[in-house]
């Protein structure tokens, strides 16, 4: 049985369809999401079977049951939206800290009645991935080059959920590039990374953005830092598995032959 999960540029583009920015609906991006999850079945040329997705969240389940789109979300929603990307541990808890005190002047209050708006709940996320590299402070610092009014989105450099978009498609073409490159065994490989990072996410930004250099540059920086905030969790995670595996080992009951 899969664990259904998104990867941030497939959250991303959840975001977007649900702000009305896309043309597929939120339904169409949690099925292509799922279609990649099980592609080896399609590959193989048979059907796939929706007992092996599992039970879907529940939180899916309400997405693809909302009216109409930017809807908010309640503080318990986005800590369960949050933990179905890869890599993230949402709480409640750790959410409302952020809000009442942490990130407070960044997060604002609730936009969509007694919810939060689609651009919080991005920013939420963003603050996520940050925080495994950096201290709250420099989020804070950060977030305030691209962030104006927290209550007003229309000055902002970048929105939030475009910013979200950015740095998770750019981490997951780094993460699907960087150990097939040829050029990695002759150089280090942080390096070549970081290099590489630094490149795309100049190229992003002069595509997507008409800006001036300066403002061009706040972007590319705050994108380039949440690729790395966001390699550091995914290699966190990986070191935490060898951990687990190493003393599940290490207590193995072996026997001799």
């Amino acid at each position: 049985m899969n664990t259904f999960q998104l990867t941030r540029k497939e959250m991303a583009s959840l975001l977007l369809s649900l702000k009305g920015w896309s043309h597929k609906p939120p339904l169409s991006v949690l099925q292509e999401a799922w279609m990649q999850t099980d592609d080896h079945r399609f590959h193989l040329g048979s059907d796939p079977d929706p007992a092996d997705v599992g039970a879907l969240p529940s939180i899916f389940e309400k997405i693809i049951k909302l009216d109409k789109p930017d809807r908010g979300f309640s503080l318990n929603e986005i800590a369960a939206l949050g933990n179905q990307i890869e890599y993230t541990n949402f709480s409640v808890t750790a959410l409302q800290n952020w809000i009442k005190r942490d990130m407070k002047e960044m997060i604002g209050s609730p936009q969509k009645g007694k919810k939060y708006s689609l651009e919080q709940t991005a920013l939420l996320f963003i603050v996520e991935d940050l925080k495994t590299a950096l201290d709250f402070e420099s989020i804070r610092q950060l977030l305030k080059l691209i962030i104006n009014d927290p209550d007003d989105q229309k000055d902002d450099l970048i929105n939030p959920i475009h910013l979200y978009a950015c740095y998770s498609t750019l981490f997951e073409e780094i993460n699907q590039r960087s150990f097939n490159e040829k050029h990695l065994l002759s150089e280090g490989i942080i390096e070549t990374i970081e290099k590489m990072i630094n490149h795309k996410a100049e190229k992003m930004v002069l595509k997507q953005f008409q800006l001036d250099e300066q403002k061009r540059k706040a972007i590319k920086n705050i994108i380039v830092i949440a690729v790395l905030s966001v390699h550091t969790a995914y290699f966190q995670m990986l070191a935490k598995q060898s951990l687990s595996a190493a003393l599940f080992l290490q207590n193995f009951p072996f026997t001799q032959e």
